[in-house]
């Protein structure tokens, strides 16, 4: 039988990068989710619905 070690490998570079991506994701989200400009709210129309944002 033979037996294998795997090392997790989560380097800050890794973990920065994770960061980075979900705090851009989520302003974008809120971006569109708070928008007031009508060309923005018609693109965004159906992703707020999807994310719980009411704009009507």
């Amino acid at each position: 039988m033979t037996t294998r070690t795997i090392a997790a490998s989560g380097s800050s570079t890794d973990i920065a990068t994770i960061a980075f991506a979900a705090i851009l994701g989520l302003g974008l989200i809120f971006a569109a989710g708070f928008s007031q400009a009508g060309a923005m709210h018609d693109v965004a129309h159906d992703s707020r619905h999807a994310t719980g944002f009411p704009c009507h």
